[in-house]
């Protein structure tokens, strides 16, 4: 017994001395932080498998919920990459600027930063960020549905695209109709949508109030003029209704309310006038599927009409949400 007695106290003596001598090394500033010098090897060796566990370890198993060669899911991906990602990582057959080679841990080129990983762990890492590299996690709580085009466009990397590729994928129009007006069912049309209500959702996204990493991002270098003049630019055009979508399953639940609140079709048909509601004909089903999923968590937001929209969408199954998502697109 006093032999177990001596070992414990011995253990408690080192742990306090291990504990006294770090707390020297923070309070008298004995650790060196300077950029100029890496880390050890053992302590990159240490930090580099600490993080391809954790990713192994948290990482879903769930298949993608998207088709990741969506070649327009690929562009919003790249679009996204260029203006928020690229400043550190460069672009495929590009490296890196000197100021960015310089940091220690210095992040990779994106070529090599992309490896053998699978779909589900790039995800993990874009939407949760690495402590202790300066990569943040993505900036919109709730919004792990649209890491997934940055994965796109990664898994696209991975499969050998070259500078021109990326080129043709960025350039040009930077803003707004290089995505929007590439067809892709995950990024909404803005034909139909009035200025109002764009320039409404453009400041939402850029405030956060409604929530999107990828819009936020787009936004946060819009001054109000901007804003007012792109919405005034690219709102305002109708499309007309397709009278076959009234055979649609969804078409009936459209119409249906519940208790207090309205069915669809009492804002979004063709008889309100309202500016600030969205006309929902002709857009993509996956896109509108994605809001009401977002709507029915309480994770969409960025209008005064949320409560409403969290209302009506809070008791409708996956299979109603695919009806009436399917009605309106083919409207």
């Amino acid at each position: 017994m006093t032999r177990w007695r001596t070992v414990l106290a011995t253990i408690a003596v080192l742990a306090s001395l291990g504990a006294l001598g770090g707390f020297a090394v923070v309070l008298f500033g004995l650790y060196d932080t300077s950029a100029q010098k890496g880390h050890w090897k053992v302590t990159d060796w240490v930090l580099h498998t600490t993080f391809r566990n954790s990713v192994d370890l948290r990482a879903a198993d769930d298949p993608p919920p998207v088709d990741l060669d969506d070649p327009g899911l690929i562009l919003l991906g790249a679009r996204h990459y260029d203006s928020a990602c690229r400043m550190c990582h460069a672009a495929p057959g590009e490296m890196a600027s000197a100021t960015i080679d310089a940091m220690v841990p210095r992040p990779p080129q994106i070529e090599r930063a992309v490896g053998t990983w699978v779909p589900q762990e790039l995800h993990w890492i874009v939407h949760e960020g690495v402590k202790m590299s300066g990569m943040p996690a993505w900036p919109a709580e709730g919004r792990g549905d649209e890491v997934w085009a940055v994965v796109a466009f990664l898994r696209a990397v991975q499969g050998g695209m070259d500078g021109a590729r990326y080129q043709g994928l960025t350039g040009g129009e930077r803003y707004c109709s290089g995505c929007h007006a590439s067809g892709s069912d995950h990024i909404p049309k803005l034909e139909g949508l009035s200025a109002e209500y764009l320039a409404a959702s453009l400041r939402a996204y850029r405030s956060g109030a409604r929530p999107s990493g990828i819009m936020a991002q787009a936004a946060s270098g819009l001054e109000d003029g901007r804003i007012d003049g792109m919405a005034q630019r690219m709102g305002g055009q109708d499309r007309p209704a397709d009278p076959a979508a009234e055979a649609l399953p969804g078409a009936m639940l459209a119409r249906r309310g519940q208790g207090e609140v309205p069915g669809c079709l009492a804002c979004h048909g063709a008889g309100n006038d309202n500016p600030m509601i969205p006309k929902l004909d002709g857009q993509p089903a996956p896109y509108l599927a994605t809001q009401l999923r977002l709507w029915r968590a309480g994770e969409r937001g960025g209008t005064d009409r949320a409560p409403l929209m969290e209302q009506a969408a809070r008791g409708l199954t996956d299979r109603e949400i695919e009806d009436l998502a399917a009605y309106f697109a083919a409207r």
